[in-house]
């Protein structure tokens, strides 16, 4: 009874054992299941293939322009956005003819593979799908072991969760061995066959896709009828499938296999330099044209077979589009495959080049905005000295005056100077790096008076970008409805599909305004100033390569024949050319003119040929002005011509080198009521010119009349001057070298007389020094210190000249 009655009290406890052990198996259970879950979920990295891959940089069509190798010293592309569809049906008829059906692994495959795997004896087929090469890939070379494969599968349906099929495509696609260094199918296209892979034919894309079978036994060059069999025995399947029919078949058959590797495109070295530098191991999609690019490389490359005779190596050249700033054409650089020690490694066009007189036209423009003068209005191209500084000509001329849009064709350094002076070097630096100019690093004192003829550095991408910006502004305005975008002024661009610049993201009303950093009007007259660059002095052998269309052009050279420039613009297109030697060394004949140009108008040559600008008549005025003087007519000119002039032109001053004169009857004398009655005066308008100016200018003009003299006895009632200072001018101290036995040399004075016949008398100090005539130039040798220098003409009239002198030893 005690037995029965401990038997029946153990039962319950029993029972409760038995659903305690049961609720333990669960407790462990889930939490495995669970781990196992999240095992599972987060068994893939976050990044399949963090290999590095090879810089790409591909045309606006998608043309590959060039690729730089990977850092691990392979091809690999950047992935594809898409594969080819030719090329996806053969991989998966060699492949995984189920990829779009199964989860990552093929069970039936997986049977059929080990039941021939258990008849050979030996392995002769995995049962992998595509899902599992991706993984087997990614997993670098592990050893193909039963594990390993459990691994692949259950990781390949991993892989399908986290990836649609397209993508896993692309994957491996994109990271497929393909023997040697090639790595993806976009290498492997352009290395064994020389094109994309949107071009392959059926007997290429089959190649291809047996290839990473076994890229290490089989590969262009190497067991090649092996890699023929197994293209061909594809080829059949796929007739056999009806993917081919039977003709495309046997065509494909007699394809031959490559031999060996293509070289890959190298169409724009330095811009792929350059673009690596920002977009490292990416696929950039430029905005190169690559038949303008290929035109071009070919032009700059003629040339220089012609440079290289004078010593100068090297070259480069932009072309772009006005209207969106596109880069078309990227020549970084000449290329001479028998004599590469010249550094043409160089990006020329990033390079900090001195700018000669290729900034010009920006003073021209700024001026011109500013009202400051008209087109035709005479600037002094005289002997000057400002503190020191003596800019000369080119040519070491003077003509006394010239008309400002002709200094500029002319490119004169001497009125250009004098223009920057009257501007301020202030307000031109300030407004160069408004334009884009992203060299000036210096205070504009620094530059000086210089910065106009080649004092600062500038780079090819930025000077042809400021060019282009100017041409957007002017052929811009009527679309904006005469008003201006702020965006118009900015840098070229090589990348497609840009963002705009952010003034234009916003709304359309916010981005045009009344005034713009400089006019559409000034810009117009500028290019017109340059539409034909004619030097009378200069070789004009450029004229046989003017395009047939209107241009707008410059040229620059650099102190010391260093460096040369042209930049010229249509409506549509803006060229940029510079031409010397990386090395900075300069060479005889290099100048803008005879090295630069001519590459700019063969580049123009390729480009169609469009309208040019539309007049901004809104924004100008039809005036009057003094054909002799290109001023605002006065009440004393005589031949009046009406132009169209920028509407701040309004604020010019009248012609001030037209005055009323009294003659006598014969004309031959100026009178006085002095020496004469007012009814036998004659009052006649004439053109008069300030000495220095006139000694000049009658030298280029032969039909330019002097000022008759006065006549004997006859008292002046003008205050016309009669003689003025060529050398030293006002303010100007001199410096006197020490000759070898300590005396000082001799300094030359000059002087200008309206009447070149007239009998000067030269005075140092109250010293008399002698007289000159005809030629009014007397050397001196005035010691340190101040000095005062007069001069007495014949007549009576007087000059006094202080100056100083300095002593440099």
């Amino acid at each position: 009874m005690k037995l029965f009655n401990t038997i029946s009290t153990n039962k319950p406890c029993q029972g409760l054992f038995r659903r305690t052990r049961r609720m333990n198996k669960w407790h462990v259970l889930i939490p495995l299941a669970f781990a196992g879950m999240l095992l599972y979920w987060f068994s893939l990295p976050d990044e399949l293939f963090p290999d590095p891959t090879s810089t790409v940089i591909e045309g606006r069509d998608g043309t590959l322009l060039g690729a730089r190798i990977a850092d691990d010293g392979q091809w690999r592309f950047p992935a594809p956005d898409s594969i080819p569809c030719r090329f996806a049906k053969v991989l998966l008829t060699f492949e995984d003819r189920y990829f779009y059906v199964h989860p990552g692994v093929n069970p039936l495959a997986i049977a059929r593979a080990l039941l021939q795997n258990i008849r050979a004896g030996h392995t002769v087929s995995g049962g992998s799908t595509l899902s599992m090469q991706v993984i087997r890939l990614s997993r670098k070379g592990r050893p193909r072991t039963l594990s390993e494969k459990v691994k692949e599968m259950v990781l390949a349906t991993r892989l399908e969760l986290r990836h649609p099929k397209k993508e896993i495509l692309q994957l491996y696609a994109a990271n497929a061995p393909y023997g040697g260094n090639v790595v993806g199918l976009d290498a492997a296209a352009w290395r064994y066959f020389g094109r994309p892979p949107y071009e392959l034919s059926w007997a290429e894309a089959a190649t291809l896709a047996v290839l990473p079978n076994a890229p290490s036994l089989i590969y262009p060059g190497k067991n090649k009828q092996l890699l023929l069999e197994k293209r061909n025995r594809l080829l059949d399947e796929l007739a056999k499938r009806g993917t081919i029919d039977s003709l495309t078949c046997t065509l494909a058959r007699s394809e031959p296999l490559p031999d060996k590797p293509y070289p890959l495109p190298m169409h724009t070295t330095h811009l792929l330099g350059r673009a690596g530098q920002s977009y490292q191991g990416q696929r950039i999609r430029t905005t190169i044209d690559p038949y303008l690019q290929e035109k071009a490389a070919h032009i700059v490359n003629t040339h220089y077979q012609t440079l290289k005779s004078n010593q100068v190596h090297n070259a480069a050249a932009l072309v772009a589009n006005v209207k969106t700033g596109e880069v078309l054409a990227y020549i970084g650089n000449t290329f001479d495959l028998h004599n590469p020690y010249h550094g043409q490694q160089v990006d020329v066009i990033m390079a900090r080049r001195s700018t000669g007189s290729i900034l010009k036209p920006f003073l021209f423009a700024m001026m011109m905005d500013e009202g400051t003068f008209l087109p035709n209005t005479l600037v002094p191209d005289i002997p000057t000295q400002i503190a020191g500084y003596s800019p000369k000509n080119y040519f070491l001329t003077w003509d006394g005056a010239v008309p400002a849009r002709q200094s500029l064709s002319r490119s004169l350094n001497v009125p250009s100077v004098r223009m920057l002076q009257n501007f301020g070097v202030e307000k031109l630096h300030h407004g160069l790096q408004e334009m884009g100019m992203t060299t000036l690093r210096y205070h504009p004192g620094h530059y000086g008076l210089s910065l106009i003829l080649g004092g600062a550095e500038g780079t090819l991408w930025d000077i042809t970008g400021m060019y282009a910006s100017l041409s957007r502004v002017l052929r811009n305005h009527y679309d904006n409805d005469r008003l201006y975008d702020p965006g118009d002024i900015r840098s070229l661009h090589f990348l497609k599909n840009r963002q705009l610049p952010e003034a234009r993201q916003h709304t359309e009303s916010s981005i045009r305004q009344k005034e713009g950093k400089i006019s559409a009007a000034a810009v117009w007259l500028t290019w017109e100033a340059l539409v034909e660059v004619n030097r009378p002095d200069a070789d004009a052998a450029w004229r046989s390569f003017s395009s047939q269309g209107k241009v707008a052009w410059k040229t620059g050279t650099s102190f010391g024949g260093r460096d040369a420039w042209a930049v010229g613009t249509t409506r549509d297109y803006v060229v940029g050319v510079w031409a010397g030697n990386a090395t900075g060394e300069g060479r005889p004949e290099l100048t803008g003119i005879a090295s630069a140009a001519p590459i700019m108008f063969h580049l123009f040559d390729l480009l169609p040929t469009g309208p040019w600008f539309e007049q901004p008549f809104r924004e100008m005025r039809k005036i009057a002005t003094c054909r002799h003087s290109g001023h605002r007519a006065g009440m004393y000119c005589t031949d009046i011509d009406s132009i169209y002039v920028h509407r701040s032109g309004l604020n010019t001053t009248p012609c001030p080198y037209h005055i009323r004169v009294h003659l006598n009857s014969e004309r031959n004398y100026q009178v006085s009521s002095w020496c004469a009655e007012i009814n036998e005066m004659v009052a006649e308008s004439w053109f008069v010119l300030p000495p220095v100016m006139e000694y000049y200018y009658r030298r280029r003009n032969p039909a330019y009349r002097p000022l008759p003299p006065y006549a004997p006895d006859c008292i002046a009632s003008n205050n016309i001057p009669v003689m003025e200072m060529i050398y030293p001018r006002d303010n100007t101290s001199i410096f006197i070298p020490h000759l070898i036995d300590g005396t000082t040399s001799e300094t030359v004075f000059e002087v200008a007389h309206r009447n070149e016949h007239t009998t000067i008398f030269w005075h140092l100090n109250d010293t008399y020094a002698g007289q000159t005539r005809h030629i009014h130039q007397m050397g001196l040798t005035p010691g340190e210190g101040a000095h005062t220098l007069t001069l007495v003409d014949e007549h009576g009239e007087v000059l006094v000249q202080p100056f100083d002198v300095k002593s440099a030893r």
